[in-house]
């Protein structure tokens, strides 16, 4: 698989329909928003160069956000999660002034994302009818 910044938001969109909207049932209007046109989008391709999953990342006053982490089925359980939030932290902490790391879990992977140093926060939410923490990382 190679990862890469991309301008493909379309990709990077039909992937996380794909995953979020379709499997998981959350409301498009909660999926597809505003933040896209400003964000930084990874998508990972696979050797046929057919579009696996993606990331979109923003920054914030010293605080770089990881989220819509989406890897479609046929690479699930390929290390593709794990590579794309490695790429995404990368890309993150090689930007000046990025102190601080955040992103939003579904609760049954808290466990994945401690792997890589985060740390949940605060009460359990429901983000698009999927219980959620906060995590963070502080790079400091």
């Amino acid at each position: 698989m190679m990862i890469e910044l991309t301008d493909d938001i379309d990709a990077c969109l039909a992937i996380r329909r794909e995953v979020f909207i379709d499997e998981q049932g959350v409301p498009e209007a909660e999926e597809i928003d505003d933040l896209d046109a400003g964000a930084i989008h990874l998508l990972a391709r696979d050797d046929q160069g057919r579009p696996m999953g993606t990331a979109r990342l923003l920054v914030l006053d010293g605080t770089g956000k990881i989220g819509r982490v989406a890897v479609r089925k046929p690479a699930r359980g390929t290390g593709l999660g794990a590579a794309l939030i490695r790429a995404s932290m990368d890309e993150l902490c090689a930007l000046p002034g990025i102190t601080r790391l955040k992103l939003s879990a579904q609760t049954h992977v808290i466990p994945f994302y401690e792997r890589f140093g985060f740390t949940a926060h605060g009460p359990e939410y429901d983000d698009g009818g999927i219980p959620h923490r906060d995590m963070t990382r502080d790079l400091t």
